[in-house]
C-alpha cells in the first residue's frame, strides 16, 4: 500500500482533529512504516535488555516470513496521532496503560475481541489489574506488558545512625512518619543534603490516596473524584512532608541529582532515609551496588494493610494497522507465558555472569510470574535483596490500579497539574484539586458523549 500523499496527510489530519482524534498542533504527518506490505512496525518499545530483545526474537519466529521494523524510543503521543490521523500507523503500539482507554474512545486504537478470540488468548493468564487497565465499556483495547509493583526501599545504614529500624517506616502511622522525615532529613546550611522521606509525587500520588481510603475515579471511569475529602487531604499530607524538608525546589533539586543507574546512586551516597520506588529498581541495585545496606517494607494504607500502586504498559493495535492479523500474533507472543520465562531466564543468567543480584521479573502475565518466582529467581545470599523480592512477589496480589476511562491523556493531566501547583505555591490542595476536578470531569464528558 503506498504512503498517503502530502495532501491526503493534510485532510486526514484537519479531519481527525476537528472530530477530536489529536490537536491541529499534532498534524505533522509523521511516517513510521515503511511503504511496503511485507515490513511489520513497532512504536514505544526499546530493546534494552534481555527481557526485550529475546521476546523480540520469538516475536521475529512468529511473524514468519514478515521484516520486523523496531522503531526504538519512548511512546510519542504526536507522532502517534498525526501516524493514525494521516492513515499511516505502525502496526501495534506499546504505550502505558493508563493511556489506552482514552485513544480507544477517540477510535485510535482497534478493540481486541476478535484477536482474542481467533487466537484463543486467555485473557486469564494476565493479571486482572492490568487488564482492568485495557479495557474501556467492558472491551479490550490492549494486553498488559511491563507490571510495576511499589515497594518501600530504605538506607538501613541512616535508619540505624538515627536509631531506627526499617519497621519504623511505617506509612499507616502519618503522624510518626512525618516525625522520621525529620530525624532522617539532612541539611547543610540551607542547602538539603538527604531527603528524609520522599513521598514520591506527584506521580505516586493515587498510592497515597488509597492508602486514605480514597479514589481518584469511580470505578466505572465516569465521575471523578479529584475534590474528595479523603483526596485532599492524601495531597494536603503529602505537600506537608515535602515542605517540612525546606520544599519542592530543595527536594527535586537534590533528586535531580541522583546517580539513579549508576554505582554511586543515592542510597550508597546516603542521600534518601527512604520512599516507595517501583520493583525494577531492586534489580538496578543488584546490578550496580549490591553492597548497598538495603532496607525494604510494604507501603500500608492507615489500616495497616498493605497496598499496591501499579502501572506498566500495554500492547494495542492502531486503527489503520495494515497487518491487523499478524498484530495480534506479535502481541499474543510477546506477553505470552512462554516468552516471558524465557526472557527472564536470559535475563537472569546475563546478571549472574557478571556476579550481580538476579532480584526476579514482574510481568502482566500471572502464570509466567508464578513460573519465575518458583524456577528462574533463587536466593543470592544477599538477605536484604532476597527479602525485598520475596515482598514483591507478595505484594502483587494487593495491587490496584488507577481505572480505565474514556478521558486518558486529559485525566491524568488534571490531577499531576493540581499535584504540581501545590507543590510550587500556586494554590492550596483543596483549591488545585477542586479545579483539577473541573478540568476532569469536562474531559470525562467530552470523552463519553456518544458512547452510552
Amino acid at each position: 500500500m503506498a504512503a498517503p500523499s502530502g495532501r491526503t496527510r493534510r485532510t486526514a489530519c484537519s479531519v481527525a482533529a476537528v472530530l477530536g482524534l489529536l490537536p491541529l498542533a499534532a498534524c505533522g504527518g509523521v511516517s513510521v512504516a515503511d511503504d511496503t506490505s511485507t515490513t511489520f512496525t513497532t512504536m514505544g518499545f526499546g530493546l534494552g535488555d534481555a527481557i526485550a530483545t529475546s521476546r523480540i526474537d520469538d516475536a521475529r519466529k512468529a511473524l514468519d516470513g514478515m521484516e520486523l521494523q523496531i522503531n526504538e524510543g519512548a511512546f510519542d503521543e504526536q507522532q502517534f496521532l498525526s501516524a493514525v490521523a494521516a492513515g499511516d500507523p505502525p502496526d501495534v503500539v506499546n504505550m502505558d496503560r493508563t493511556l489506552i482507554g482514552g485513544y480507544a474512545a477517540r477510535g485510535a486504537l482497534l478493540p481486541l475481541t476478535d484477536c482474542v478470540r481467533e487466537q484463543s488468548i486467555d485473557l486469564k493468564q494476565y493479571r486482572a489489574s492490568a487488564i482492568d487497565e485495557v479495557k474501556l465499556n467492558g472491551s479490550v483495547y490492549g494486553m498488559p506488558d511491563s507490571f510495576d509493583n511499589r515497594i518501600l526501599l530504605m538506607d538501613a545504614s541512616v535508619l540505624k545512625k538515627a536509631g531506627h529500624s526499617a519497621s519504623d517506616v511505617d506509612t499507616s502511622d502519618w503522624e510518626g512518619l512525618r516525625e522520621l522525615t525529620g530525624a532522617l532529613k539532612k541539611q547543610d546550611g540551607g542547602k538539603l543534603t538527604r531527603i528524609g522521606f520522599d513521598p514520591k509525587i506527584p506521580e505516586f500520588f493515587p498510592l497515597w490516596v488509597r492508602a486514605n481510603g480514597g479514589s481518584l475515579i469511580s470505578d466505572d471511569g465516569r465521575t471523578a473524584r479529584l475534590d474528595s475529602p479523603r483526596v485532599v487531604e492524601a495531597l494536603a499530607y503529602t505537600t506537608g512532608l515535602i515542605d517540612e524538608q525546606g520544599g519542592w525546589g530543595k527536594l527535586k533539586a537534590l533528586r535531580d541529582s541522583f546517580d539513579q543507574f549508576g554505582k554511586g546512586n543515592q542510597l550508597v551516597q546516603h542521600q534518601v532515609g527512604a520512599y516507595p520506588m517501583e520493583d525494577w529498581y531492586v534489580n538496578v541495585l543488584g546490578d550496580t551496588s549490591p553492597q548497598v545496606d538495603l532496607g525494604s517494607g510494604y507501603f500500608k494504607d492507615r489500616e495497616g494493610r498493605p497496598v499496591n500502586y501499579v502501572s506498566g504498559t500495554g500492547w494495542a493495535i492502531p486503527k489503520g494497522s495494515r497487518h491487523v492479523e499478524e498484530a495480534c500474533t506479535f502481541i499474543r507472543t510477546m506477553t505470552s507465558t512462554r516468552a516471558w520465562v524465557k526472557a527472564a531466564a536470559a535475563k537472569a543468567k546475563d546478571v549472574r555472569s557478571r556476579d550481580a543480584y538476579y532480584t526476579g521479573d514482574f510481568t502482566g502475565n500471572r502464570k509466567a510470574d508464578e513460573i519465575i518466582e518458583s524456577k528462574v529467581w533463587k536466593p543470592t545470599g544477599k538477605k536484604a535483596f532476597d527479602e525485598a523480592t520475596r515482598r514483591l512477589y507478595d505484594i502483587q496480589k494487593a495491587g490496584f490500579a488507577v481505572p480505565a476511562n474514556a478521558a486518558g491523556t486529559e485525566f491524568k493531566q488534571a490531577w499531576q497539574d493540581a499535584c504540581n501547583r501545590v507543590l510550587s505555591g500556586e494554590q492550596s490542595p483543596k483549591q488545585a484539586l477542586e479545579q483539577a476536578q473541573q478540568e476532569a470531569q469536562s474531559a470525562l464528558d467530552i470523552a463519553n458523549q456518544g458512547r452510552e
